[in-house]
């Protein structure tokens, strides 16, 4: 795909794989200059169409929007959260401000970040916070984009910091780069559990029933491959 340059690397469920051996094979072919996407099965299965979308923008098959065309709007988190589920590949998720990029009246782009959290460690007085999703409508890329949103909330709020991770499993961290982000560590592949009737992932202290262990050896353990935890200094 895309001149050899993104491999689409299948995971059946099935499979019993090292985590490292992942990460190796991810890393040596991104100093061949290509980027490895590990595709779950159950992920295929639960998340289809989010899945093409993202698979569409890394391939550079979307229509292209300049950030300057749109217009930054806060959203309510039903509409946060409708527009996420729809199209970023893990769904929704908590946050204290959400604010969306809108191009003639049309939600093209969502993003949500958490409040200001003291980082004492950091010194009296300093502050952090959390992107904590950014998706795009399916078959859009908002050029600058994620970082007209971002610029949005640091003017509001002026933490000192904004934190954000990019999942390993699909991502090297170029948008981050590019928005100005610095690399600062890394999160290890961490295991999930996996409903094999919805092929709904789980942490294992969220799955439902989770005291029930007929119920939880009933679930497919897998994992993911970690994130990449990024930051933007003020």
């Amino acid at each position: 795909m895309n001149e050899g340059k993104v491999i689409l690397h299948l995971i059946s469920l099935g499979q019993h794989n090292d985590p490292e051996q992942l990460l190796n094979y991810q890393l040596s072919c991104f100093k061949q200059g290509k980027q490895v996407i590990h595709l779950w099965e159950d992920i295929w299965q639960s998340r289809k169409e989010q899945v093409l979308s993202r698979l569409k923008s890394i391939l550079g098959l979307n229509k292209r929007l300049h950030g300057r065309s749109t217009f930054v709007e806060k959203i309510s988190k039903e509409d946060a959260e409708y527009f996420l589920e729809q199209y970023h590949i893990q769904g929704s998720a908590g946050g204290r401000y959400r604010y969306a990029l809108l191009y003639k009246e049309e939600m093209v782009a969502v993003a949500v970040f958490s409040h200001k959290r003291k980082m004492k460690d950091k010194g009296e007085g300093y502050t952090s916070a959390e992107l904590v999703r950014f998706a795009s409508k399916d078959g859009v890329t908002v050029i600058g984009g994620m970082t007209k949103l971002i610029k949005h909330y640091l003017r509001l709020f002026s933490p000192n910091d904004l934190m954000s991770y990019a999942d390993r499993d699909w991502s090297v961290g170029n948008a981050y780069q590019t928005a100005g982000f610095e690399l600062v560590g890394e999160t290890p592949p961490c295991p999930l559990y996996v409903d094999p009737d919805s092929y709904i992932r789980y942490f294992l202290h969220r799955i439902p029933g989770e005291s029930d262990q007929k119920k939880i050896n009933s679930y497919i353990q897998v994992f993911n491959t970690g994130n990449l935890k990024y930051v933007l200094y003020q």
